[in-house]
């Protein structure tokens, strides 16, 4: 049989994961690893973590001896959208610090990466330590690692930046992350892929209001005394049409990791400085819409923390949230707030990356005029389509935690007197 006309075993296991089958699990990715290494699997655990949203990672003995790190990523319906996934190399040929895999097989449902054994932290596990125990040198060791990475990538970005065809954009494994999650097959308004599959025609409980999705869909949402205009009907239909392929192939592209969530990011720390190097460049490329390449950072590394989106349990114990439905406005009042680090990392990103993108962008003429919207919609979208913000879904999301998932959405997504509004409106000054 060809490689091509093999199972999908990448999929499978996700599957049965999921179906908490691990042990039946562990048997496809031993078979999985056996055939991409030509080498027997002797045994295989799988990590049970908070980040593996839509990944597996985990350790693997082989029969030589050997005991590598494994991680793969796998996508509902990607056989049909993705080429092909990891160019680790790509990145290291442009200079970014990436981890390069021992073994790599980027074929869409049997993709997976194994790496050699590492000692050290991903600086998730790193950052959620610090917040655990307020170690103000450790925040500031990791606050001036992440400076010096935003410096090094955007130094790595800019060179690379240049236009390239739509054709070229489309071929982008980036959109899984993106439009693709926001459409189907044959229905391109923005209200397909998991919107469908998450939430329309389903029924929410946030805080102690409960509304059906034809309601809640349609309602403007006040957070903590903020009135912000857009619906979610409006927000995922305005979403399917700015983050098309198609619409973003106007203002430039550059190499890029695309995904370089601090689960995929180890923290060094045997050097005189501690150093972010990447790993898992699933959706890496070199024609990677400019605007979009740091979303999937700027927003789980910052607006994701503390701890909502990943140990809702956690945040369901910490915050208090208040929801109440005034006619058309659903009002919500919580008292989550972004911690003193990811403070920081906002600061950082934006100083250090975002505004000499967007200066560059200006300066060359390429800068969209929507180019607010195209950031506030991608970002959007990462917290609503990486996993179900419904409470009581598969993705064990609380009416409380589910509150602020959507709250924070909402906020990122439209323009409202708020702390993001200030920080976006501060990364570029018109000439």
């Amino acid at each position: 049989m060809s490689d091509r006309l093999r199972p999908p075993l990448a999929a499978e296991a996700r599957r049965l994961t999921k179906e908490n089958q691990w042990e039946r699990a562990s048997e496809k990715l031993q078979q999985l690893i056996a055939d991409v290494t030509g080498i027997k699997a002797l045994s295989l655990q799988i990590n049970r973590d908070q980040y593996s949203l839509n990944s597996l990672n985990g350790r693997v003995v082989l029969a030589d001896g050997r005991t590598l790190f494994f991680k793969f990523h796998h996508e509902e319906g990607e056989e049909h959208t993705i080429d092909e996934y990891y160019r680790a190399e790509l990145l290291r040929e442009h200079g970014f610090a990436v981890d390069v895999p021992v073994y790599t097989c980027g074929e869409p449902g049997r993709q997976i990466l194994l790496y050699r054994l590492r000692n050290d932290q991903r600086l998730a596990d790193a950052c959620r330590e610090v917040e655990s125990s307020v170690d103000g040198a450790q925040s500031t060791a990791i606050i001036e690692a992440q400076r010096r990475a935003d410096s090094d990538i955007l130094a790595h970005t800019l060179p690379t930046l240049r236009m390239a065809t739509a054709a070229e954009v489309a071929a982008e494994s980036i959109h899984q992350l993106f439009w693709n999650r926001l459409v189907s097959e044959g229905d391109r308004d923005g209200l397909g892929g998991r919107v469908a599959q998450f939430y329309v025609g389903q029924r929410f409980t946030l805080g102690e209001v409960q509304l059906d999705w034809e309601t809640l869909s349609q309602m403007h949402w006040q957070v903590n005394g903020v009135f912000y205009p857009q619906t979610l009907h409006q927000l995922f239909l305005a979403a399917g049409q700015v983050l098309n392929p198609a619409a973003l192939a106007s203002h430039g592209v550059v190499v890029a990791h695309g995904d370089a969530h601090n689960a995929n990011v180890w923290y060094e720390t045997q050097h005189a400085e501690p150093k972010l190097v990447s790993f898992d460049p699933a959706f890496a490329g070199s024609n990677i819409p400019a605007l979009l390449a740091e979303i999937k950072a700027t927003f789980h590394n910052i607006y994701a923390h503390p701890c909502w989106l990943y140990e809702p349990d956690d945040a369901a114990a910490r915050y208090q949230v208040n929801v109440r439905c005034e006619g058309e406005r659903l009002i919500v009042d919580h008292d989550w707030q972004l911690s003193p680090l990811r403070r920081a990392f906002l600061t950082s990103k934006g100083d250090l990356y975002w505004k000499p993108l967007l200066a560059d962008l200006q300066k060359k003429g390429w800068l969209p005029d929507n180019w607010q919207q195209i950031l506030r919609l991608a970002l959007f979208c990462c917290p609503t389509l990486v996993m179900n913000l419904r409470a009581g879904s598969s993705s064990q999301h609380n009416p409380t935690s589910s509150a602020i998932g959507f709250s924070v959405a909402v906020m990122l997504a439209c323009g409202g007197e708020d702390e993001f509004t200030h920080w976006i409106d501060s990364l570029i000054t018109e000439n």
